[in-house]
């Protein structure tokens, strides 16, 4: 009797883990930011996408295919020639991202690594058209509307396989050594020639100043022989008395003189 009860309960067991393996086969999860496309191995590739959540399918005959929908980055380094034939190594950082209601096309004819496929070739033609289009100085000063003209053109182009770009930027720009030293030795000339043209500039107004100030003096002298001329001895005295008054007014002021002798000539005995 209790070997039947035993019997019965490991069938039980075992038509429970059946049971139980066929549901978990038949379960799967689809996680936060993600998508799934069934493949059913009599019908192929479904055309419906399943959303977030859990979901049944068929085991044995159906199987999910997750495609991660979050944007993700995707750097791709690009060695090309700029308009006057410099070359240039350029990385482009894309922020990407499946267009979900396409997910079955993006799988039957790309794969579930579209964006390996894809991005890398897709990326290097764009850059080498835009690229080609600016020269090694204008990459440089007008790197956003480089940078803008890259994007257009790799949205435009990346939506015919079901891409959606929500970022590109030029991450990294440079040139060859020899180009990189022939700006720099540029620039260092177009420095001292800007310093040797304020030193010009410098000495020109200097040279000006000397003229004005020349041809004051000159008038200056021109008006006091003048009134020289003019006015005879009348002028000299008058200078006297007013030097005469000054050095008065400076010897009234000091604390050494109490008592200047009248008679005395201010001018030519000055105190000691």
């Amino acid at each position: 009797m209790a070997a039947k009860v035993f019997e019965s309960i490991g069938k039980f067991g075992l038509v429970l883990a059946i049971t139980g393996g066929m549901m978990n086969s038949a379960l799967y999860n689809v996680d936060a930011g993600h998508r799934a496309v069934i493949f059913d191995q009599f019908r192929g590739v479904q055309d419906f996408v399943e959303g977030e959540g859990t979901h049944f399918l068929i085991p044995w005959v159906q199987k999910p295919i997750i495609f991660d929908c979050r944007s993700r980055p995707y750097n791709v380094p690009v060695i090309t020639g700029s308009k006057n034939l410099q070359k240039v190594n350029i990385t482009l950082c894309i922020l990407f991202r499946p267009v979900a209601s396409q997910l079955p096309w993006i799988f039957t004819s790309i794969g579930q690594d579209y964006d390996k496929r894809a991005l890398p070739s897709v990326t290097t033609e764009i850059l080498k058209s835009v690229v080609a289009h600016f020269d090694a100085g204008e990459l440089i000063t007008q790197r956003e509307l480089v940078s803008r003209q890259v994007r257009d053109d790799l949205t435009e182009r990346a939506a015919n396989f079901g891409i959606i770009l929500d970022d590109v930027s030029l991450t990294h720009l440079t040139f060859e050594k020899e180009f990189t030293e022939m700006v720099e030795a540029k620039q260092v000339a177009q420095q001292e020639a800007e310093s040797a043209r304020f030193l010009v500039e410098k000495a020109e107004q200097q040279k000006k100043v000397a003229i004005i100030s020349a041809e004051g003096d000159s008038k200056a002298a021109r008006l006091i022989a003048n009134s020289l001329a003019s006015a005879g001895d009348g002028l000299i005295e008058l200078c006297k008395l007013e030097a005469a008054e000054d050095i008065a007014y400076q010897l009234s002021r000091s604390q050494n003189i109490t008592y200047l002798p009248p008679g005395q000539s201010v001018l030519l005995q000055p105190p000691r």
